[in-house]
């Protein structure tokens, strides 16, 4: 009930400002769970950045400026991205807004007054007027029978009907007749501020593409936090460096590959710019891939299947009315019922009629479905009624003709199309009952208006395709269910199941579960359900995306793990979704979902090459340590990652092709990178070992030539003279180059195997690919580092010291080796029948969506 106050002219300026300063004002300020400085400091203080930057101040320090920025370089490029990406993210959160913000139409001492919403206090009186927007919630206390639109808060598209005393929602419009409503709930709390504070919230939701690497990335972390503390441990026993010591813990922490999330967010960035071009823009830029890896595709109705607009199918006469004059009839009364809507527009544009003054007439609203017109005289003259047949149905005449008319309004609906019935008394020119419970006379049904909804384009074609590849469609609208399943049997839309929202409201939580998992049509949904739908389906296990655009619409976009908005609709459900169709055409998505399996396939690959490096690397360093020989990198050699998978991966992203993956993400790892790493690990520490020995035996035997031991001697910082301690550093450095030139073409001998350019490096992909881009790369980085090696400043840079042509033929000698034994693994399937894995379903094109 409204609160009464002094006096009907509503709150003194005096009363007013009392009650704002005592905490019952309008001002609202709703941020999002993170501030500007946390994400900044979450971004790029993260636990493993301040590792890297201990690591690289500690190098700084030391004087070791090369180490340095090998080991943090990539690592702040991560932390920087990642950060600009979520600052961006919050700003479009800050801007969601349900309420415009226009002047308001405040009654304080008796005075109308124009005024700014933050100037409202509980107990406020505001003037109503049509196309005004009811800010706060409140109750109506004066003025005649007004129509409010609560589109963008229940997805209803019909006006509500609203008499003295009953409630307002702050967000609903006013769409004929004025009135004065009171403040009763203000600020935050009102229903408005309340449905849109949850969706200023920032939500991050990882795709399975991303949870999978952060997976692989803290089982690495684990691995390498093991290896670290047990190495440095023995680096303190043995009373190493501080610099020795500390350059260790740089090539440990270098093992982890965060360089795959710079990877990610480049592919990310790109899928996004080709799919920009398509017509969608890209908001959150892991919607990139999220839509490929979806199953369930929910979608609203009103707006997003549709556009928001009916035609004119026919109209069919009942009885001896002729099709002229009852076109003719129903043309002058949508053009007199007042406030147009959308029927009466279709209405209006399909048949010919004038627009003339009732003499009292009955809105439409959602609970009543009719509307009617009085008139003294005139061609409407009499009473006459246009809405739902079921509706209407209790006030016709009874007659035999009413049952054979409910079978024809059946037939007609069952095809698709949307039925009203349109009734007429000339005998009473007005309604009975009272101007709060309006009612109607006798009817005689006089015609039939077939309405069609206008689908927008490509819709049934676009969901179509996606059913082919394994979406399963589910329809979430406001209107009855019935129309909406004949909606969608008209976009040639699987329909198995309708259900409505009220009956939903009633099952327990387990029944409400299987409902949503069995049914396809879901009507009279209010918004909190269609979050309730969403998030029943993911804890069923299944990757939701929902297309919206109202604010009705807006906390299932969000609780969706992909948020697909028209442009066209409200701003809150574009500023927080993932993808926005900038043309309303569903045409887009075809292309986004094919950018995504092309992403997702780049990003398998690269997260394949990355890890098998970051395996092979430590079990060479685990076992070389377990022998008991020196550590087998320095910091400088860990830059060549920039060939073995810096470069490599990136363009292998870029080149990716559409393909759907037959396979757990997981278990394709297991199936390649462990085997890689085995393999390399046991030639690359019998070579570490081979030059580690020979060349202690060749520097104490005098073997090496003098330009050998000045070589050695300036990059060791030792003399010959200094006997077994410098024979190890020369020795060392011999074993690490050969071990880091090894570990170097194994991995462009990788890329041959994940884009095979002819038919001898088939294996781990069965057939040849047919881009020949990847082999060409692989061959230049081959030459680029072969010149490397030779060229003895560039090897410095990169730790690479040899003496001899010998590291380079042994590496030549294995490497053939290490080729034939993983192309057999993966023909007889050595490894996959030793863990009794059965066989890969494999790798297969995509089909154009």
């Amino acid at each position: 009930m409204a609160e009464s106050v002094a006096t009907t002219g509503g709150l003194s300026e005096a009363e007013a400002t009392r009650r704002r300063e005592s905490g019952e004002g309008n001002a609202v300020r709703i941020a999002t769970s993170r501030s500007y400085v946390t994400v900044i400091r979450t971004n790029l203080f993260s636990f493993f950045n301040n590792i890297l930057f201990t690591i690289g101040i500690a190098l700084i320090v030391l004087g070791e400026w090369n180490d340095a920025m090998t080991s943090v370089g990539l690592g702040l490029v991560n932390a920087i991205i990642s950060t600009v990406q979520e600052l961006r993210a919050k700003r479009q959160l800050d801007r969601i807004a349900l309420l415009n913000r226009p002047k308001v139409k405040l009654v304080r001492g008796g005075v109308e007054r124009a005024g700014d919403p933050d100037e409202i206090v509980k107990g406020d009186h505001l003037r109503l007027r049509p196309g005004d927007q009811v800010l706060v919630d409140g109750s109506l206390i004066d003025g005649g029978v007004l129509e409010v639109d609560e589109s963008l808060l229940t997805g209803e598209s019909q006006a509500v009907r609203k008499s003295v005393g009953d409630p307002l929602l702050s967000g609903s419009i006013c769409l004929s007749g004025e009135g004065t409503y009171q403040a009763e709930v203000v600020g935050a709390d009102s229903y408005a501020n309340k449905l849109t504070a949850e969706a200023r919230a920032f939500q991050f939701i990882k795709t399975p593409l991303q949870k999978q690497i952060d997976f692989a990335v803290r089982l690495v972390m684990l691995i390498v936090v093991l290896m670290s503390g047990t190495i440095l441990l023995s680096a303190l026993l043995q009373d190493l460096p501080g610099t020795r010591i500390v350059q260790l813990a740089a090539v440990l922490s270098g093992q982890v590959p965060y360089g795959l999330f710079f990877v990610i967010v480049v592919a990310y960035s790109l899928g996004a710019a080709a799919i920009a071009r398509q017509g969608a823009l890209v908001q959150q830029i892991n919607a990139v891939e999220s839509l490929s890896d979806a199953d369930i595709l929910c979608v609203d109705k009103t707006g997003t299947l549709t556009t928001n607009a009916l035609s004119l199918d026919r109209i069919e006469t009942i009885g001896e009315e002729r099709q002229d004059q009852l076109g003719s009839l129903i043309g002058t009364y949508a053009r007199s019922v007042g406030s147009p809507n959308q029927t009466t527009t279709a209405l209006a544009a399909g048949l010919p009629g004038d627009a003339l003054t009732p003499d009292d007439i009955i809105a439409f609203s959602s609970g009543r479905k009719w509307s009617a017109v009085a008139f003294a005289t005139g061609p409407l003259v009499g009473v006459h009624a246009l809405g739902a047949y079921e509706m209407l149905a209790p006030h016709l005449e009874p007659s035999a003709a009413t049952e054979d008319l409910a079978r024809r309004v059946a037939a007609i609906a069952e095809s698709g199309l949307r039925v009203l019935l349109f009734a007429g008394s000339t005998e009473v020119t007005a309604f009975s009952g009272d101007d709060d419970v309006p009612g109607l006379p006798p009817l005689q049904p006089l015609g039939l208006v077939i309405l069609a909804d206008v689908l927008r384009p490509h819709v049934g074609e676009t969901f179509a395709a996606f059913a082919t590849l394994g979406l399963r469609l589910k329809i979430i609208s406001g209107d009855d269910p019935n129309t909406v399943a004949a909606l969608a049997r008209q976009a040639d839309l699987p329909v198995e199941g309708l259900v409505s929202g009220p009956d939903m409201a009633e099952l327990s939580a387990a029944d409400f579960a299987a409902t949503v998992e069995k049914t396809d049509v879901f009507g009279r949904i209010a918004p909190a359900q269609k979050e309730q739908i969403v998030t029943a389906l993911i804890a069923n296990g299944h990757h939701v995306a929902m297309v919206g655009d109202g604010v009705n619409d807006v906390l299932a976009l969000k609780k969706a793990q992909l948020g697909i908005a028209m442009n066209s609709g409200s701003a809150a459900a574009r500023n927080v979704a993932d993808i926005v169709l900038l043309n309303d055409d569903f045409q887009p998505l075809r292309a986004a979902f094919s950018e995504g399996q092309r992403v997702l396939s780049g990003m398998t690959t690269a997260l394949l090459l990355f890890l098998s490096r970051v395996a092979s690397s430590i079990l060479a360093i685990i076992a070389i340590t377990m022998l008991g020989l020196t550590f087998p990198f320095e910091p400088a050699q860990m830059a060549l990652t920039l060939f073995t998978v810096g470069i490599p991966t990136f363009f292998l992203t870029l080149w990716a092709r559409p393909v759907v993956s037959g396979e757990d993400l997981i278990r394709k790892l297991v199936r390649f990178v462990i085997p890689v790493a085995v393999v390399t690990m046991v030639f690359g520490v019998g070579l570490y070992t081979f030059h580690f020995e020979r060349v202690q035996v060749d520097v104490q035997a005098y073997s090496i030539p003098d330009f050998g031991l000045q070589n050695f001697e300036r990059v060791t910082g030792l003399s010959v003279d200094d006997g077994p301690e410098f024979a190890e550093a020369a020795a060392t450095i011999v074993a690490q180059s050969a071990l880091s030139m090894f570990i170097t073409f194994t991995a462009f001998v990788l890329i041959l195997f994940l884009a095979p350019p002819i038919r001898l490096f088939t294996g781990w992909v069965p057939k040849v690919t047919p881009d020949k881009r990847p082999a060409i790369m692989a061959g230049v980085l081959a030459v680029v580092f072969g010149v490397v090696l030779v060229n003895s400043t560039l090897g410095d840079y990169f730790g690479l010291i040899t003496v001899g042509p010998g590291a380079y033929l042994s590496v030549a000698a294995v490497l053939p080796l290490w080729t034939a034994i993983l192309l057999l693994n993966w023909r007889h399937r050595w490894f996959e029948r030793f863990l009794g894995l059965k066989p890969a379903t494999g790798d297969k094109a995509s089909p154009s969506p």
